[in-house]
């Protein structure tokens, strides 16, 4: 029996790139997340070999990567080499394969949303909105 292309949905995040290969009853599952590559196989509970090998758009951290199984599918996550930096496509070619879509229920245009952009910095500056805290008390005579 040939292998085929597992149907596969993907969104965009800040810091994560997500890609969803829905397979139900998923066994034998393979996944394998290089620097610019992902490669997916599995096979259902008909016994069909589900193959997907995905060229990235941009480099990710493989080593802060990881896949969930269920039993509809497989959800790869994978960290951005360069977080906010949207990815306008997952594909290093600008082609879309027929059996790749946008996950549009997961989609959000984040990319110069100011809540988002708001929110990214205070977490990365976790002393932001301190100030008041920080100044010594003032003695009254």
């Amino acid at each position: 029996m040939a292998r085929q292309p597992a149907k596969t949905l993907w969104y965009d995040r800040p810091r994560y790139v997500y890609l969803e290969f829905c397979v139900e009853d998923s066994t034998d599952v393979k996944v394998v997340i290089e620097d610019q590559r992902l490669v997916f196989s599995c096979k259902n509970a008909d016994g069909v070999e589900f193959y997907n090998e995905i060229n990235l758009y941009a480099r990710v951290n493989s080593k802060d990567s990881r896949e969930k199984r269920s039993d509809r599918s497989i959800t790869c996550f994978m960290r951005k080499w360069k977080e906010k930096v949207a990815w306008p496509r997952i594909t290093k070619e600008n082609i879309k394969p027929a059996w790749l879509s946008v996950d549009f229920d997961n989609w959000r245009d984040w990319e110069g949303d100011e809540e988002v952009e708001r929110a990214m910095a205070f977490v990365s500056h976790p002393d932001a909105g301190e100030g008041d805290r920080q100044r010594p008390p003032t003695s009254h005579g």
